[in-house]
């Protein structure tokens, strides 16, 4: 743990860096974010109710279903009676235009059938003449009623009492002496003189029916505020799913109040930001490397805002249930690439940013919160298949657990136990198992690597170690050794013990490129004889920058890059260096000729691979393998690494160094124990 002085650490680029991640994240969880109160349920008649218990957050009214309210207007319609004005004016200009006409009389016909015609005409335009159109709508109900309007006084009359053009025509005939004469009248154009004179009163008629469907209530009860509506695991029936339909449009009704909305959005974002902005102060506080590696503060933080937007789509796709999302795969991810109280804490705030998404997040946080801290603690590391598989189990029966505790808290009876719950926490499981494959793409994205990645690049089968064990034995065996050393000295000291080992196998690769020179693949023969001091010394460095150019061609992590550079660290190919002091004692020398290209080791891991790698190389050289000499020997050589400064640029402490040193001791007493010598045999 690192600590943190606002002062000294943070600059002016430090902050807006930390504050647009904060306002990058904010602005897509918050969008992605339901901006209102909806509620995103579904129900359906006869299927258990699946969400928690349901209880009216306030008063609001028991709606109709559409199909009784359209049954119900359908019949206060049949009472429906349009009204018409009766036009004494259009009689009146009808009867006195055929007057005028007729004036002299009917030709072939006697006088007294001006009159007669004219008492007809008087008299159908008393019983009313009305619009065809209107007559064949209104007539399909045989039962319809209209009301004429004379004067003050509406009457009410079935409309099979009025007539229209043309049944006025034919009443007119009705007429015993008429009907007689109706060839001779035919030729006189009557129907000239029958028109409407009922007028379609648009007022009257549209308030009346208004009235008569105001009178239809759209609601049939009131669920008051605490009203329990319906239990987790109860059997949804018509009057349930009614009253949770009625919920859902009251919900929407006010949700159309801009203001209200305006408000629920800000709230969203106050709370988002809080959550922000305390997690960032973590990683500020105890995790500061983490911002200088912008691929390991990008994962963070877009592992929950991708959570984020799952739950988003999970909330919007109500027959999906949340429960399936595996939340535990975060914390997951970050203990086996960075540490546990990190993955702790962004496993709680990725849980609170989803939480506030649902209608019930108390549950869901207390289930989420413990899976993830059952994934924490059940996986220390992943170096196999089968641990993973044990804490998807561990998870699945925690979040169970979890769940059932509450169930039997509300319940009255074990009968009343929605188990459908669990199936969603089993499939959750499940998708738990998927982080393997994940695993993978969060290497590439992200550029870090797992001990899955290690252990298959520490395999002696794979192909540049095999051709290390073919072309440069003496250094393949060389790199096997100061493996083992490294590996339990970090275990000692609680380093990674797995990378160290990888590390080493892979520290010496760029001899390959020229093994001959490098004395543990000599056989008698030594070329540097032939060579200058420069020219042995450059040779010999380039197996750092040689073994960085093989790391990039086979397509190394930069974790086992990084144990290629810093072996050496800073240091120089002393017996060159040394030999040449002596060859040319009055010249100045350019010690940049016989230095490594570095850097120091700046993890422990590179710090445990340079005590390890220097130790096991220059035991080789002792003429007396006793518990004294190699004593000697250790000391001298870490304490001139100490002194040389090569571990200052790492979080490698005096303590540690000491367990090193012990670790090499009996590490190396036990390689190179003195073995009893076997008497011949004498033989008669």
């Amino acid at each position: 743990m690192s600590t943190f002085n606002p002062k000294d650490d943070l600059q002016w680029r430090d902050i807006l860096i930390r504050t647009a991640l904060i306002l990058i994240t904010v602005f897509i969880v918050v969008w992605s974010m339901p901006h209102d109160s909806r509620t995103y349920f579904h129900a359906e008649i006869g299927k258990p109710w699946k969400y928690a218990d349901f209880t009216a957050p306030y008063d609001f009214p028991v709606y109709k279903s559409e199909k009784t309210i359209k049954e119900e207007r359908d019949s206060a319609l049949r009472l429906y009676e349009p009204y018409y004005k009766y036009s004494k004016d259009t009689e009146l200009q009808m009867v006195k235009k055929f007057r005028n006409d007729y004036a002299d009389g009917i030709p072939g016909l006697s006088d007294n059938y001006v009159t007669i015609i004219t008492n007809r005409l008087y008299s159908l335009y008393q019983q009313g003449i009305m619009d065809q159109k209107d007559y064949d709508e209104l007539s399909a109900d045989t039962t319809q009623m209209l009301r004429i309007v004379t004067g003050k006084q509406a009457i009410s009359v079935s409309i099979h009492e009025v007539y229209t053009a043309k049944t006025a025509y034919e009443q007119l005939f009705h007429e015993e002496l008429l009907a007689l004469q109706r060839p001779v009248l035919q030729k006189c154009n009557l129907n000239g003189y029958l028109v409407p004179n009922l007028v379609y009163d648009r007022d009257r008629s549209e308030t009346s029916r208004n009235d008569l469907l105001s009178g239809v209530a759209l609601a049939s009860g009131l669920v008051v505020k605490g009203q329990k509506i319906v239990e987790r695991g109860e059997i949804i029936t018509d009057k349930t799913y009614r009253i949770i339909e009625s919920f859902k449009r009251e919900n929407e009704q006010r949700n159309e109040d801009v203001t209200k909305n305006q408000i629920s959005l800000t709230g969203q974002i106050l709370y988002i930001t809080i959550l922000m902005v305390c997690f960032t102060l973590y990683l500020s506080l105890y995790r500061k490397d983490y911002f200088e590696k912008p691929r390991s503060i990008t994962m963070l933080y877009a592992l929950i805002v991708i959570f984020a937007l799952l739950t988003a789509l999970f909330m919007r796709n109500t027959f999906i249930h949340v429960y399936i999302l595996p939340y535990a795969m975060v914390p997951i991810f970050i203990r086996v690439f960075m540490d546990s109280r990190t993955a702790f804490m962004t496993h709680v705030t990725m849980v609170l940013c989803c939480a506030v998404m649902l209608q019930h997040p108390f549950e869901f946080i207390v289930i989420e919160t413990i899976a993830g801290l059952v994934a924490i603690t059940s996986l220390r590391e992943l170096s196999q298949r089968s641990q993973l598989f044990k804490t998807a189990i561990f998870v699945t029966l925690a979040a169970m657990g979890v769940n059932l505790a509450f169930d039997w808290m509300r319940a009255d009876a074990f009968s009343q136990i929605d188990y459908s719950t669990y199936n969603y926490l089993v499939a959750n499981g499940i998708m738990l198992l998927f982080a393997y494959p994940l695993l993978y793409l969060i290497e590439k994205a992200f550029g870090f690597t797992s001990d899955i990645t290690l252990i298959e690049l520490s395999n002696t089968n794979s192909p540049l170690l095999r051709r290390m064990s073919e072309v440069a034995p003496g250094t393949f065996n060389h790199s096997i050794q100061v493996a083992n050393l490294a590996g339990e000295i970090a275990n000692k000291i609680g380093a990674k013990a797995q990378l160290v080992r990888t590390g080493a196998l892979y520290h010496d690769i760029g001899k390959l490129s020229n093994p001959i020179y490098f004395t543990e693949n000599q056989s008698g023969i030594n070329p540097h004889e032939t060579l200058t001091d420069i020219e042995s010394a450059q040779i010999i460095i380039s197996h750092v920058t040689e073994g960085l150019k093989m790391a990039d061609k086979n397509n190394l992590p930069s974790v086992i890059r990084d144990f290629i550079a810093t072996h050496h660290g800073l240091g120089k190919t002393k017996f060159f260096y040394i030999h040449y002091h002596q060859e040319h004692p009055d010249e100045p020398v350019d010690d940049l000729l016989f230095t490594y290209p570095g850097p120091n080791p700046f993890t422990r891991e590179q710090a445990c691979l340079m005590m390890a790698d220097t130790v096991e190389a220059a035991s080789r050289s002792l003429s007396d393998y006793t518990e004294q000499s190699i004593r000697n020997l250790v000391e001298k050589l870490i304490d001139g690494q100490v002194a040389d400064g090569f571990f200052r640029e790492c979080p490698i402490t005096f303590r540690d160094i000491q367990y090193a040193k012990t670790v090499l001791i009996e590490k190396l007493k036990t390689i190179y124990h003195t073995r009893i010598s076997y008497p011949d045999e004498k033989t008669p």
